[in-house]
């Protein structure tokens, strides 16, 4: 006979690395956020770390860098880059972060994802665009909506309490 029993897998969420307290933002630090920590276990999720930069080949620490114009949406359809402020182009970089997390969420199955706000790469309602934070998502966060992955932006550095 044999055992079906076996546990279901754990459902799993794409998570900012940052988020999970890893010290790969652009600074060198994190934004360790205990209560989502405290949420996805509630929820029953498994958070799966990636940091959509340093997977592209960016360093920590690194320059902080922002979309040149018009939004995540014309970096993925190829009008627009993201630069550094002394004008260093690291478009390429932050695009292969990008379908990094789009593909370990289609292997992995993930279709949820709690994304570091105001970032370049995971920002989901805030990202900077020349500068300046502004409405709309950040590269990763944009490339995963497109493909259907349930984007959640998450500010940081909350506490259990």
């Amino acid at each position: 006979m044999v055992d079906d029993s076996s546990p279901e897998p754990t459902p799993r969420a794409l998570v900012s690395a940052c988020l999970m307290g890893k010290a790969c933002r652009y600074d060198g630090g994190h934004n360790r956020d205990q209560a989502l920590e405290s949420e996805l276990a509630q929820e029953g999720l498994t958070p799966v770390p990636f940091c959509p930069e340093e997977h592209g080949g960016l360093s920590t620490p690194r320059p902080a860098a922002w979309i040149e114009r018009d939004g995540a949406a014309a970096v993925l359809d190829g009008k627009s880059g993201l630069s550094t402020g002394d004008g260093t182009d690291v478009t390429a970089e932050f695009l292969a972060g990008a379908e990094g997390a789009l593909e370990l969420c289609k292997k992995e199955g993930i279709t949820r994802a709690f994304l570091k706000e105001r970032s370049p790469s995971c920002g989901v309602a805030t990202t900077h665009v020349d500068g300046v934070a502004v409405s709309g998502p950040g590269v990763t966060a944009a490339l995963l909506g497109r493909n259907g992955v349930n984007c959640t932006g998450v500010e940081g550095r909350r506490d259990d309490s």
